[in-house]
This record gives C-alpha cells, structure tokens and sequence, in this order.
C-alpha cells in the first residue's frame, strides 16, 4: 500500500503516526507523513518521507476555545489545503489522527478510503457509559445507571452542536452533511485502560500503544542504589505546571534517585540526586520504580507497558479521565492539588506496595490481546 499518515505536531498525536509510519515500512508498505514543520527534520532523519501539513496556523476567524469549531471548521480548511499534496502523493488509503480530522475530509474528497487514528482509547459515547472525560467508573445499579442517564442527557447538547459544525464544516467543502465516517477505527492503546461498552463499534480495532522515540540519547541516572522516580511533565498545553519543581521539592531528603525525561530545556540547577533532559523513556522505563507524569495516554501507556506504576498528576484534556482509569486498574494513584507533600506521599506510598507493580504487570500483559494495525487497514482495501 501506500499510505498517507496526517497528524498534528502535538508529540501525543505526531508520535504515535510516526510509529505507525515505522510499522508500514516495516511490512513492506510505503507510508508519506503529513504533519507540522516541528517534527518534519526529526521523522525524516529515522527514514520517514515526512511532508509539511498546511492550514495548521490558525487563522483570524478561527476561536481555539470552542473544541468543536477548532476541530471540525479547521478541518475543513486543512482539508482544502491538503488536496493538491495528497492528490500528488497517489495514495491508496489514508490514515488521519482524530483531532486532524482534515486528513479524512480531503480523503473522502478525492474518493481514497480512509482510517481514523485515536491515540488513546476509545472516546465516543455510548449509552452504556458515563460522559468520557468524568473519569467516573460505569453506574451500577437503579441509582448508578440513572446517574449515567442524565450526565449523558446533560453533554448530549454538546455533542450535538459539534455534529452540527462538523456538518456545516462539510458543506462548506462540497461534501454532504451527513458523515459516514471511517472505514474503521485504530484505537491505539492497551485494554486495561479500555472500558467495557456495550455499543462496541464494529469498525474501531484495539491495536495497542503507537510509541516512537524522538531522541537516542540515554539520559544519566544519579549514581546510588535508592528508587528510581521518573518524572515526565506533559507536552499537552493543559498539563499541570511546575511538576518537576514540587516532585524535586517533596522527595528531597528520601533518599529516592530523580530523573525527569522533558523536551523543553530543563532546569539549570539540579540537586545531585537528580538528572533532567531529553532521553530515551524506554531506557528510563527499564530502571524506574515509579513514574510521576501528567497520564496523558503515550507516557502512561509506555510505563504500563513496562510495568511501572504511575502517580498521576492529571491536567486538563483527557488526563483526568486516564488518571481515573488507571487508579481503578491499580496501577496509579491519582494526585490533585499537587502540592510537594503529597507527590512525595504519593511516590513514597507506591514504592512501599507492590500490588501497585503487580497491577502495572497485568495492565502490561494485556498488550498481547492487541490487532496487528497495518493488517486492519490492509483489510479496508480488500
């Protein structure tokens, strides 16, 4: 085949397509990257033909506050944008991360069949479960599923207006308003942070995490033999600020080895148990005991992949909602307000119980129950 991959240049959306351009061509498929300049240089230099996604610069008219509108309205304008570069590169199938959704409008403008990318799991509603994004667990009972009933009564006002601009914004690009959406659905995640629905798509395909390095530096480890914590502050623009100074703050004197792996620049004074910069987080994964991240998906999905527990210190965005789900698997304990005393509660508490470790193993274990994803969009064109 050959593939155009669109995403974003939000490391949690261009990381994982990235990845995916790495299975293609590993299985003899040509995948053509689509995606911001931020990433363009570093996914070349790994062997990836990476081209420039225009329309991303918002324009004047466009109001970043409104979800739907910074979806669906800037979708289409990159939709138009995008046409000449796809028509050019001659692909058979398209594969569009969820919130670049103009990769699948230009896609189904040109008449190519197209696969929808979701980094994390599964985010549409269903009638079995809470709102996503409450981190609530499903309501059980008369009481639980009447809570559920009316939290969804309360967002369906929401999601109708998106389905009324991602209607309007097809229009507006020559395509009817009603979306027959994609062909099927890479839902790039572990099952243990999946919830069982009863409304299961038929087209959505649990793949497993989407995870690429963009350096291969190893960052140092502070000499000693105490715990390692792994700090991971979030790339996300709603992430909690100042992680790294209160994780610093609370653990100092504990006795714990620090390193905190970031693509910004990190402090410039460091305590002599701790090291801070960009570093291979698999490498950092294989000696941590512990990680303290945001729980967006592609970081906490890595260390429970590696079987790390997580103290999460959510933001906003679909952190709270990850957070929740793995402190129900039990591989997370969830911190919020994030104050130096209790992260440093929250990473002592977790070192000294092992079923924390133990639940990150299971959740590991279940990446074997995953769909190969280049056989499932080999399946669209069949």
């Amino acid at each position: 085949m050959r593939v155009a991959v669109v995403a974003g240049p939000d490391p949690g959306h261009a990381f994982p397509a990235i990845a995916l351009c790495h299975l293609f061509a590993s299985a003899g498929d040509v995948p053509i990257l689509f995606t911001g300049s931020r990433w363009i240089d570093a996914a070349t230099a790994v062997g990836v033909d990476t081209r420039l996604l225009k329309g991303l610069t918002p324009r004047p008219e466009d109001d970043d506050m409104d979800a739907g509108q910074r979806i669906h309205s800037r979708a289409a304008f990159i939709s138009t944008e995008l046409l000449p570069d796809l028509k050019n590169a001659d692909v058979d199938l398209v594969v569009s991360d969820i919130l670049t959704a103009g990769g699948g409008l230009a896609a189904e403008r040109l008449g190519i069949p197209w696969v929808e990318l979701s980094p994390h799991p599964l985010y549409a509603p269903s009638k079995g479960l809470p709102p996503i994004g409450s981190g609530l667990a499903p309501g059980t009972g008369v009481r639980g599923r009447l809570r559920d009933t009316l939290m969804r009564a309360a967002t369906g006002r929401s999601i109708a207006q998106g389905k009324s601009q991602r209607g309007a914004a097809r229009v507006g690009v020559g395509l009817p308003a009603e979306d027959p959406g994609p062909a099927a659905r890479l839902i790039a995640t572990i099952p243990a942070l999946e919830v069982p629905r009863p409304d299961w798509p038929i087209e959505a395909h649990v793949i497993g995490p989407l995870l690429w390095e963009p350096t291969t530096e190893a960052l140092p480890i502070p000499p000693g033999d105490g715990p390692v914590v792994m700090v991971a502050p979030s790339t996300a623009f709603t992430g909690a600020q100042g992680m790294l100074e209160a994780t610093l703050e609370g653990l100092e004197g504990s006795g714990v080895r620090l390193v905190a792996s970031m693509l910004d620049e990190p402090p410039a004074e460091l305590p002599n148990w701790a090291t801070a910069g960009l570093g291979r987080q698999d490498h950092l994964l294989d000696h941590a005991d512990v990680v303290v991240c945001g729980s967006g998906h592609g970081l906490l999905a890595k260390a429970l992949i590696h079987g790390v527990p997580v103290v999460a210190i959510p933001g906003g965005g679909d952190q709270w909602e990850l957070a929740n789900r793995a402190a129900r698997q039990g591989s997370a304990v969830i911190v919020r307000p994030p104050t130096p005393g209790a992260i440093a509660d929250a990473v002592l508490r977790v070192l000294g119980d092992e079923s924390f470790t133990n639940a990150a193993r299971s959740a590991s274990a279940s990446a074997a129950e995953v769909e190969d994803p280049v056989e499932v969009c080999r399946d669209v064109l069949r």
